[in-house]
């Protein structure tokens, strides 16, 4: 409304000039040329707040269109949960929340503004056809003329347009990564290596950012050359008009005022398609993540009390109340495993004979925990990150820091840990989050490597203190640890992704010859 109102005011003010000049300074009327003088001032100051208005609901749409759909990515992010990162990178996340979302606010003004030019090119045909037939046919066979000197720029735009947005995703995944192991990188010497090749991939991005800027940069110059060209011919047709007689000079400046006026629709329409392209590249990225499937958290019951849980595709039984240790060379092998169990992704593993997939997601979550080694630690003090979602109870935090042997991370729990543990060492940072995990007691626990940045000694001391809080309660450890695995009641040697021997860790040595090689291997590592 406010847009269609500004343009239409602006299309009448050459039409109140038209009557100033030929009713008032023409025809030497003082007062009838005060009356239109006014006229115009009234407008031009309608005009004025109508711009205002225009602007601020524009910018108000915008706003709330991009923060709407970060709403949007945000609670489905939230719905995905853990399931996130195996489902999307972070880096692509990234560029969602900071590039797409306002490209899509940007583009939504497009509605507003672009029918608001149509309306003001329709009224400006009518007038210019009362004044003549041959002026009003330029103007609408000339806007046409434009799309279609744009259209082909805009599709090869659109085209350049989606695969920089995929290399950008990338770009930004890469680095997320990089920084978030820079400390490790920077260990181990690999930040050169990194550099270079993000350098690669940056120029490579940067070299498809110019295949996309050449057509968009031929729209921009159209979008301000054409509508000048455009005005330069009706303009050279009403002063040839003008000059034989069938157009008074007030008629021939409201055609020139008409037309310069629609410089702004034309260019507007112009921009409109340019907004449209981007804001369909960006919003194609948004709905895809938007369609990634989260869990159902409908479903059937899940067992009364403790149960076996078990994994068809490895063979992995879990019994309630036992601790389970998962030994293999790959440690992707365990790892998925663990997923699988946990109800993380597809999965055809049975909880107490029910389908786990089945099962109320809320139920699942409740009762069987998976502590992933490079779980997020939010920014608090010490007892809130122990505590996670429950209410901190200091005694009970103090016993899963002693669990965990974590008690050199501090002497008070009032220690600020800031976000993702980075005033800690990594060794204190995986103790935390085991103590987290030990905290939440839950029915059954599963855990990858949970000491492997700790020395022997803190080791040994974790497992016997682990085994003992666990007591009664099922936990599966991933882990080629020969001090784990000697605690555990039950170990499963996973051999591509399958169980190739059962029995406790003095039985597998003694009569699985694959089992002892690989513990002997990383006991000698360790060594």
């Amino acid at each position: 409304m406010f847009g269609s109102l500004w343009l239409l005011t602006l299309t009448s003010a050459p039409w109140l000039l038209s009557r100033a000049i030929d009713h008032g300074l023409a025809a030497r009327e003082p007062g009838t040329l005060i009356g239109w003088a006014v006229a115009v001032l009234v407008v031009g100051a309608a005009s004025a707040g109508l711009g205002i208005m225009r602007h601020r609901s524009m910018t108000k749409l915008r706003m709330t269109v991009a923060l709407q759909t970060a709403d949007l990515v945000m609670t489905h992010a939230t719905r995905l949960g853990s399931a996130l990162p195996r489902r999307i990178t972070a880096g692509e996340v990234v560029t969602i929340g900071i590039s797409d979302v306002w490209t899509i606010g940007r583009a939504m003004n497009v509605g507003g503004v672009g029918v608001a030019s149509a309306l003001a090119i329709s009224v400006v045909a009518v007038v210019l056809f009362r004044i003549s037939h041959m002026l009003a046919f330029v103007v609408l066979i000339g806007v046409p003329l434009l799309a279609l000197f744009v259209g082909p720029l805009l599709q090869r735009g659109q085209r350049a347009g989606l695969r920089y947005r995929e290399q950008q995703g990338e770009l930004n995944a890469r680095l997320v990564d990089v920084l978030g192991g820079l400390r490790i990188l920077n260990g181990l010497g690999g930040k050169q290596t990194h550099l270079e090749r993000y350098d690669r991939e940056s120029a490579r991005l940067r070299d498809q950012g110019y295949r996309v800027g050449g057509p968009f940069s031929w729209i921009g110059a159209l979008g301000d050359g054409l509508p000048v060209v455009f005005l330069a011919v009706v303009v050279w047709l009403a002063a040839r008009l003008a000059a034989s007689g069938e157009l008074t000079v007030g008629e021939l400046v409201g055609v020139y005022g008409y037309t310069a006026m629609l410089v702004i629709p034309v260019n507007v329409l112009i921009f409109c398609s340019f907004d449209v392209t981007r804001g369909l590249v960006s919003a194609r990225r948004v709905v895809d993540f938007l369609r990634l499937p989260a869990d159902d958290p409908s479903g059937g019951p899940a067992p009364d009390g403790p149960a076996t849980l078990h994994d068809p595709a490895s063979g992995v039984f879990v019994e309630p109340g036992r601790l389970t240790a998962l030994a293999g060379a790959r440690p992707s092998d365990a790892a998925g495993v663990i997923d699988r169990l946990g109800a993380y992704g597809p999965t055809d593993a049975t909880w107490g004979g029910r389908p786990l997939a089945g099962v109320a997601q809320p139920e699942v979550r409740s009762r069987i925990l998976v502590a992933e080694p490079d779980a997020a630690l939010f920014a608090g003090p010490l007892r809130e990150v122990v505590a996670g979602r429950a209410e901190p109870d200091d005694d009970r935090v103090r016993t899963a820091i002693t669990t965990a042997v974590a008690h050199d991370v501090a002497a008070e729990l009032d220690r600020p840990i800031e976000w993702a543990g980075r005033n800690i060492s990594g060794g204190q940072r995986q103790r935390v989050r085991l103590a987290r995990a030990v905290h939440a007691d839950p029915e059954m626990l599963l855990t990858a490597e949970p000491t492997s940045a700790v020395d022997a000694h803190t080791e040994a001391a974790i497992a016997e203190r682990l085994s003992t809080a666990r007591r009664g309660r099922g936990t599966v450890v991933a882990t080629t640890s020969p001090v784990l695995l000697d605690r555990a009641d039950v170990v499963h040697h996973l051999v591509d992704g399958r169980v190739a021997a059962t029995g406790t860790h003095r039985e597998l040595l003694a009569t699985a010859p694959g089992y002892r090689d690989l513990v002997t291997r990383v006991f000698e590592e360790d060594e």
